[in-house]
């Protein structure tokens, strides 16, 4: 073997130890310490979709894909004609019973003051009779009268009954097709970001046609799998941290909001056969408000990472996790 020959083969093993022992030194690095768990997973968010309430056409659409909502904004304009033309028809009603109501007040009115009068003459007529001046026959049409009186006066009360009852019903149609001419107007119920346009201007939505779908960033997580041993010791609330592979060197502060009470054989972030041989169980780790808060303008979802959990308050974070991101007092900011 010629010198020159063993010079390499030396080379190389140097050169293999060398990166073996980096390997390893790595190793030791990225090693957790005992008390945290980690498991792979990517951001998500809960998805809520903006839908028409009723088979009406698109008007506008306010929003385009990628746009920024908050709570109330107005995200898709149906068109109601066909409603404003029930609602006149409806406030027409209304008014036409309210009419009817006056007029039957108006009769019980009338039909009081003729039974006042009936009375009167029934009275003096009864002095009359009593006195000898007056006959018996004119009493007796008298009271007659006063009966008649009070029978049209009660049956006036009736109408008018009946024809409040009609305002009710007739104001209580005009409130429905308001509330229908409101729920036309689709705004936003969470503060997210709209991810798919699903509908165009002139096109018909059935009853539950989705217009949009936003990204709700009032519920921004990570979900990751960890053994049953290690699940079975993690707390509701627990500290957590999640790193992504598109910024390195962060780690983002959460917390454990959930554990499953139900065991997966093959989660989707497991990838290794010694890892699918054992129960996992899902562990939700949401970002805090104050977080999503203040770094809204570049929180995206789908972005995968590694979501790390204290399984005991005692345990630090190593440091190899890097930099702690944490709400900012000024409103969105960069990572």
């Amino acid at each position: 073997m010629s010198k020159k020959y063993l010079m390499w083969i030396i080379a190389a093993i140097i050169a293999a130890g060398g990166f073996f022992g980096y390997q390893y030194w790595r190793d030791l690095q990225s090693a957790l310490p005992k008390g945290i768990a980690s498991g792979n997973g990517r951001i998500e968010a809960k998805l809520v979709d903006i839908a028409a309430k009723e088979p009406l056409r698109v008007k506008q659409i306010l929003v385009d894909e990628g746009a920024l909502v908050k709570p109330g904004d107005v995200l898709v304009r149906m068109d109601t004609a066909t409603l404003q033309a029930q609602l006149a028809e409806a406030r027409l009603n209304v008014a036409a019973t309210r009419q009817k109501a006056a007029i039957s007040k108006a009769s019980i009115n009338r039909s009081k003051a003729q039974i006042e009068l009936a009375k009167i003459e029934v009275k003096r007529s009864t002095a009359l009779v009593a006195e000898r001046a007056g006959s018996q026959r004119e009493l007796d049409i008298r009271r007659t009268a006063l009966q008649t009186t009070s029978a049209g006066l009660e049956e006036e009360e009736a109408k008018l009954s009946t024809n409040e009852q009609e305002v009710k019903v007739a104001e209580a149609n005009v409130a429905t097709i308001q509330t229908r001419i409101d729920d036309a107007t689709l705004t936003s119920p969470v503060k997210g970001r709209v991810l798919y346009r699903l509908a165009e201007v002139g096109e018909v939505l059935a009853a539950g046609g989705k217009a949009l779908t936003l990204v709700n960033l009032d519920d921004v997580y990570m979900e990751i799998f960890l053994p049953s041993e290690q699940a079975a010791r993690l707390k509701i609330g627990a500290e957590a941290l999640l790193t992504l592979d598109a910024v390195p060197g962060r780690a983002i502060a959460g917390y454990v909001s959930f554990v499953s009470p139900e065991a997966q054989f093959t989660p989707k972030q497991v990838e290794t056969k010694s890892e699918r041989d054992k129960l996992m169980f899902r562990v939700k780790i949401r970002v805090p408000e104050e977080t999503v808060e203040s770094y809204i303008d570049i929180v995206k979802t789908g972005v995968r990472g590694v979501g790390y959990v204290k399984l005991n308050d005692s345990a630090v974070w190593p440091a190899s996790l890097g930099e702690v991101v944490e709400p900012r007092k000024n409103g969105s900011a960069r990572l």
